[in-house]
């Protein structure tokens, strides 16, 4: 089927009441839209002739653009068309960007955070979603070019994340990785010029801080072991805790969808939900009691072990992230309030229970062998990852200057 390009007022107003002028390209009746990042009042738009009205002041300037980018557009769809190039609309609009220099911040960002949806990368779709959304609100508008930021523009962006936000430095820092993945993938679309990007050496560094990583002790994992007398909410955020802790700090995500019929030989069978890897632990002595705690409420064998999935759509992507997201916030939810009655003062969440493995382990166990338990893909991560919890060496020379 035919495909074609038309000028086009979208419908959708933004906060301003004004309406966005742009390219429609069609496919199999299948439409995209391409914003050339200019935004009238609809009283000046001429539908029938698809023309900025003599109305509006800068409606010469206007046409002449509408007609430039279209022109533009109509070139590249004849090239793909001689090329006998049978692709969506979709495609169309993308290599049709690739050659146009309207193409701003808040497109190459859509078009990026559509492609995690796609892929069913959840957690990093909210988390860069929230990022994108940072960059558009400092900008107060979401018609940002790309030669817009600039190395001023980023400082200035992260004054404001510093100061206006309360973010910290490691969350900055994540913002600023979004940017530039966004800047990297415009530069490749033809978007916008290799020279005149912000990051490097001579200009805008991107230098993760050292993240502080606390986890409890013997002694403070044998308080929360020994604890009675808790409700039922707590007693299960307890359970769902040690599970995690015994097997070297399972995550969470993982943990709920322990089903019954994964621990076989005296052993647990599962594949992370990160990377796909398959796993396969022993099951520590101290889980056989909890387990038969939650034998009752086995009626398949194919049922989960902890119950905060059961309900979910497995064909859901969406909906599996949403349950596990909840149960974690509940959680933690408890196991602050498990924290406060085993008098301990650091913060417990779930994801403490991997760093309190790991400051346990500390350099006890060969750095192979944790690679193994923590699942790493490299023993460099799992040097780094340790080096958090490893300071007896330094408390030594520490000792032998001081202790004179």
């Amino acid at each position: 089927m035919a495909s074609n390009t038309k000028i086009t007022l979208r419908k959708k107003a933004n906060k301003e009441g004004l309406f966005p002028l742009a390219v429609r390209i069609t496919k199999n009746r299948r439409s995209n839209y391409m914003y050339i990042g200019h935004y009238i009042d609809s009283k000046h738009w001429d539908e029938k002739k698809k023309v900025v009205r003599k109305s509006h002041p800068d409606s010469d300037l206007l046409n002449t653009l509408l007609l430039s980018k279209l022109s533009e557009a109509n070139r590249t769809l004849l090239e793909l068309q001689a090329e006998n190039q049978d692709i969506s609309s979709n495609q169309i609009k993308r290599e049709i960007t690739s050659t146009l220099e309207f193409t701003n911040f808040s497109e190459v960002a859509h078009d990026y955070l559509k492609e995690l949806e796609n892929n069913n990368k959840l957690t990093r779709l909210y988390t860069d979603r929230v990022r994108v959304n940072h960059v558009l609100k400092f900008h107060k508008s979401k018609q940002l070019t790309f030669r817009e930021i600039d190395e001023s523009f980023l400082r200035r962006f992260q004054s404001y994340l510093r100061n206006k936000q309360n973010l910290s430095e490691r969350s900055i820092v994540n913002n600023l990785v979004v940017i530039r993945t966004l800047y990297n993938r415009a530069i490749k679309l033809g978007i916008v010029d290799r020279k005149n990007y912000p990051f490097g050496t001579d200009k805008i560094r991107i230098k993760f801080p050292e993240a502080e990583k606390i986890g409890l002790t013997i002694k403070e994992v044998q308080k929360i072991e020994s604890l009675e007398n808790l409700s039922k909410q707590e007693q299960h955020a307890k359970n769902v805790w040690l599970f995690s802790f015994y097997l070297a700090g399972i995550r969470v995500g993982d943990v709920l969808k322990i089903r019954w019929n994964d621990i076989y030989d005296n052993r647990i069978h599962y594949r992370m939900n990160k990377n796909s890897k398959l796993v396969s632990l022993k099951l520590p002595d101290k889980l056989v009691p909890l387990l038969k705690s939650y034998e009752e409420d086995k009626l398949r064998s194919n049922d989960f072990v902890f119950p905060e999935l059961k309900k979910a759509d497995f064909k859901n992507e969406r909906d599996v992230y949403a349950k596990t997201n909840t149960a974690t916030n509940k959680f933690n939810k408890y196991l602050k309030e498990i924290a406060v009655k085993a008098e301990i003062n650091k913060k417990v969440t779930m994801h403490i229970a991997r760093h309190s493995f790991g400051n346990i382990a500390g350099d006890r166990i060969p750095v192979q062998m944790l690679q193994k338990l923590y699942r790493h893909s490299s023993v460099t991560t799992t040097m780094q990852y340790q080096s958090n919890f490893i300071s007896k060496e330094t408390d030594k020379a520490l000792d032998d200057v001081v202790n004179f």
